[in-house]
């Protein structure tokens, strides 16, 4: 078992003081949006022997399992975060696994270089991501009933937004998502930044439902994103409540503090909310013109307290304990390799005392047994 030195990320959307108070450190005053803890090449964790990517390259059975190289390569197929959103992310989907092998195979045909700002697929992997509440969350997931996006446009009584209103009337349910998105994204620039205006100007007079959308376009002015954001569901995760995101789905968190875990892969396709590249027909392509409840999940407990919050997916699981003053160690042990994290309290797994924001990489097969009083989250995969 090998305690984690984790990378935090300084993305300009996060927030100065959540993680920094989890850890029980001052803050810097810059924005810390998210620690990373696995084996992603952009920021490995370090441990006592070395980076974790160097430890699995060198010998991934043993760090792995066979089962998990068998299943996904040599590599750990998961990357765990806790994300600290103190302003909005773009509002973005991923591709799914085939779409992303073709999408970086054209590109790599091409030979659009894999740092270029233009370029959509870093790696031929899809990114399905899970993202549970440490705190109340906000975050936009999935699109709305046509019918309850058209009322909240037309709430605004905007006359630029009357088209929009209308097709989301007019066309069946996914026609109409596909429209509406298409249009706002391919309008006219300027005339689409005095919509926004106009729009956020309405958003901050009415509040209520209307008020997270003049929140984006304080951030992101004139941006139409803030209109693509209103064919959204708006939801709100209390503390260890989570969202699954699935290829198309799409997404973009607003602040919170939470711990995220996704399938190992960069993949990004951008709708707006950022002045990243925003490449509209293959987002189109992308994305996933289904309306629904965005399925708030809470976790299932199983006899031994382990509290799974289930996916539909492989790549990655996780769950949580929630550990009483004075209950008796839990035996962790897993054939998968693991990443334990501790969110609250002080827990103690083997030898490692892990206080808030401090976590553990696990071999797999590797005798584990954590205890103590506090919640430590599990990351490992389904082999």
């Amino acid at each position: 078992m090998d305690r984690l030195d984790n990378t935090i990320r300084p993305y300009a959307w996060g927030s100065a003081t959540a993680i920094p108070h989890l850890l029980g450190v001052e803050p810097t005053g810059e924005p810390q949006a998210e620690m990373w803890m696995g084996a992603h090449p952009g920021a490995p964790s370090r441990t006592a022997r070395g980076p974790l990517t160097e430890l699995i390259d060198a010998a991934p059975e043993r760090e792995l399992g066979a089962e998990t190289v068998a299943k996904f390569g040599p590599r750990l197929p998961f990357l765990l975060k806790i994300l600290a959103a103190g302003a909005p992310l773009s509002l973005q989907v991923h591709p799914d696994l085939a779409q992303a092998k073709e999408g970086y195979e054209d590109e790599e045909r091409r030979a659009v270089p894999i740092d270029a700002p233009h370029r959509n697929y870093k790696d031929a992997n899809h990114k399905p991501e899970l993202i549970c509440a440490l705190t109340e969350f906000d975050g936009l997931c999935g699109f709305r009933a046509p019918l309850e996006a058209a009322d909240l446009l037309a709430a605004l009584e905007v006359d630029s937004l009357k088209p929009y209103v209308d097709l989301l009337h007019a066309h069946p349910e996914d026609a109409a998502l596909r429209e509406v998105l298409t249009a706002v994204l391919s309008a006219d620039t300027e005339q689409m930044a005095g919509t926004v205006t106009e729009a956020a100007a309405a958003c901050a007079r009415l509040g209520g439902a209307h008020a997270p959308y003049a929140d984006l376009a304080d951030h992101y002015p004139g941006d139409p994103g803030v209109i693509a954001a209103m064919l959204l569901n708006h939801v709100r995760l209390q503390p260890g409540e989570a969202l699954f995101l699935g290829a198309g789905v799409p997404h973009a968190y607003l602040n919170g503090l939470g711990v995220e875990i996704m399938a190992n892969s960069d993949n990004v396709l951008r709708c707006g909310l950022t002045p990243k590249h925003v490449d509209v027909p293959e987002l189109l392509r992308i994305v996933r013109f289904e309306a629904g409840d965005p399925g708030v999940l809470r976790p299932e407990a199983s006899p031994d307290g382990e509290e799974v919050y289930e996916t539909p997916i492989d790549e990655f699981r996780l769950s949580r304990y929630v550990l009483a003053e004075g209950a008796p160690s839990r035996d962790l042990t897993l054939r998968t390799p693991q990443i334990l994290l501790c969110t609250a309290g002080c827990v103690q797994a083997d030898e490692h005392a892990l206080a808030p924001g401090q976590s553990v990489f696990v071999p797999a097969g590797e005798k584990t047994e954590v205890s103590g009083t506090g919640t430590v989250f599990r990351a490992t995969v389904v082999a």
